[in-house]
């Protein structure tokens, strides 16, 4: 696998989010001139205020369903919010996101001869029929339903790109994104993890949607960003798409159970109606990663991650402007 080339020009888009903060923080370790783009409505400049005096970081607020025109080696296209209470609050400009937002960076990209990362998401593949899910799989997806704005936008923009691709012999890559987990997100984005352990750590009672057995997999944030990295230092012959998660797959039940051991709890679990067209199965297939990633496989074990992110949480529900956030 080639050495990524520590060096260079790199644009994130959603770079104040949770995942393109610490996507963020890894290029500037790495010793690359970062452009860091958000229009701030699911990201937080409490994620990137680390960075605002570096030298090497520059923050630009920026829509990306309107044309950038910046000179950069590479993109990270991860703008566009990826919880169902964030990207359900606007439906069409989640659609815009995905859309206009891919076609924006693919014309930058196209422009100056940039390689660009689309940030993709497992939700390509719907509530899927095999399981686990694998790269060849072309999903069930509702085109119509609540979820369909992301679903789709997202889906849509990976035919996008692999459209330059083949059409404008654009170097793309294409990460699929199973559930990633860590510091840094949301505190109300309504995300199973996020969710339990505000709601442990605040004494609530624990929402459980249907009967709590729908399982997902959780991939640390580290070993996510280390995967997009890798991904984008192959050759040009890989554009993917590739999963990228860890394939531990967990119930409801059992990710609540070990939020209230770790967080040391006394929350209940209280049952509600289970969401419209949420998946009841999510497991990536990660061979293709382990084959094309130099080796990459997620080293984070659940509850190692849960526990870091639990500390998170803790510290800023407990500071004043903690409490306020988000």
């Amino acid at each position: 696998m080639r050495q990524y080339n520590p060096s260079k020009r790199i644009l994130v888009t959603g770079g104040a989010g949770f995942l393109g903060s610490h996507l963020c923080d890894r290029l500037i370790e790495a010793g690359h001139d970062v452009l860091c783009v958000d229009n701030f409505f699911t990201g937080t400049k409490r994620n990137i205020e680390h960075l605002l005096g570096h030298p090497q970081f520059e923050l630009m607020r920026h829509d990306v369903t309107f044309p950038l025109y910046v000179e950069v080696d590479e993109i990270f296209n991860l703008a566009c919010p990826a919880s169902p209470i964030h990207y359900q609050h606007d439906p069409v400009q989640t659609t815009k996101t995905s859309v206009h937002g891919a076609i924006n960076m693919l014309g930058l990209a196209k422009r100056v001869r940039a390689k660009i990362l689309q940030a993709s998401t497992s939700e390509v593949y719907g509530d899927p029929e095999i399981h686990p899910q694998v790269e060849q799989y072309w999903g069930r997806v509702n085109p119509i339903g609540i979820r369909s704005c992301y679903d789709e936008g997202k889906r849509c923009a990976e035919t996008l790109f692999f459209d330059y691709h083949r059409q404008h012999k654009l170097r793309i890559k294409v990460a699929r994104i199973f559930n990633t987990y860590g510091p840094r997100m949301h505190t109300n984005d309504g995300r199973v993890v996020s969710n339990f352990i505000v709601q442990a750590l605040r004494g609530q009672d624990i929402t459980i949607y249907g009967d709590g057995n729908q399982t997902r997999s959780f991939c640390y944030v580290d070993d996510l960003i280390e995967a997009m990295l890798r991904l984008m230092g192959t050759g040009d012959d890989f554009p993917g798409p590739v999963n990228i998660g860890n394939p531990g797959e967990y119930s409801m039940l059992e990710l609540a159970q070990k939020v209230i051991e770790l967080s040391g709890s006394r929350s209940k679990l209280v049952r509600m109606p289970l969401p419209a067209d949420d998946p009841k199965q999510r497991r990536p297939d990660i061979s293709l990663a382990q084959d094309k990633l130099g080796g990459w496989t997620p080293k984070t074990q659940l509850d190692e991650g849960l526990a870091k992110t639990i500390a998170y949480f803790d510290q800023l529900l407990s500071s004043s402007s903690g409490a306020k956030a988000d």
